[in-house]
């Protein structure tokens, strides 16, 4: 995480987000600016979470950690999403792994400042409980995403939601890089029907594999398979 000494740019997204009507009190000295680039990890599961965190610009992954090892996604961030509403109320130890897929903006706020001036405020708590109950919906969706949908939906979805957005300069998109046992892990499937599902989609002229890359050479198909699960 880095510090963005940007005055400006921290109003502009605390007026975009309409952040300051969240709280009671005015709250904007305690805000910090703080960028994650890709890959960061905003928090690690079992980890004291030290600020309460507004995603303001970017995009994260939320996974867990299973007993057995392995790994689960749950679903995805954009803005605005809130990080540590839990964390806040529970105490600072997160349940949870999130880690930005792009260079994503968060507006923070030390756990120890939102506590001491927001602990009683009704308007922020108000917040967190709206927060909480749609994380609660959202997670009783995913749940129910590996049973109910096949892995080629999930993949396609996965795919879109960890790329960028179209180029319209090229007729191909979304390049990234890949690791298929982690992928197998987060979409809940085996290194083989990973494979088999990836092949079946090249042969289909949707994506493309190259090297340690997955290439979209079929957005508008690749849409359609994807049926916005992780959105």
């Amino acid at each position: 995480m880095l510090r963005i000494n940007d005055e400006n740019k921290l109003e502009y997204y605390i007026e975009k987000y309409n952040i300051e009507d969240i709280f009671e009190k005015d709250m904007k000295e305690y805000m910090e600016l703080i960028l994650f680039n890709k890959n960061d990890h905003i928090c690690r599961s079992n980890e004291k979470l030290d600020y309460f965190y507004f995603l303001v610009e970017g995009k994260a992954k939320v996974y867990t950690l299973l007993k057995n090892g392995r790994s689960l996604l749950l679903q995805f961030y954009k803005p605005l999403k809130v990080i540590g509403d839990l964390e806040f109320i529970e105490g600072d130890i997160t349940s949870s792994n999130i880690q930005v897929v792009e260079n994503t903006l968060c507006i923070g706020i030390a756990m120890d400042n939102l506590r001491e001036n927001a602990i009683n405020d009704t308007k922020f708590l108000k917040y967190i409980c709206k927060s909480l109950g749609r994380k609660l919906e959202k997670i009783s969706k995913s749940s129910s995403i590996n049973l109910l949908y096949p892995l080629e939906n999930r993949l396609a979805s996965y795919i879109l939601a960890i790329t960028p957005n179209r180029d319209n300069s090229s007729n191909t998109d979304g390049i990234f890089t890949y690791k298929l046992t982690e992928m197998a892990d987060l979409l809940g499937t085996s290194y083989r029907h990973l494979t088999r599902t990836i092949n079946k989609l090249c042969n289909q002229k949707i994506i493309k594999k190259e090297k340690d890359s997955i290439i979209i050479l079929n957005r508008d198909l690749l849409e359609e398979l994807a049926c916005d699960i992780y959105e």
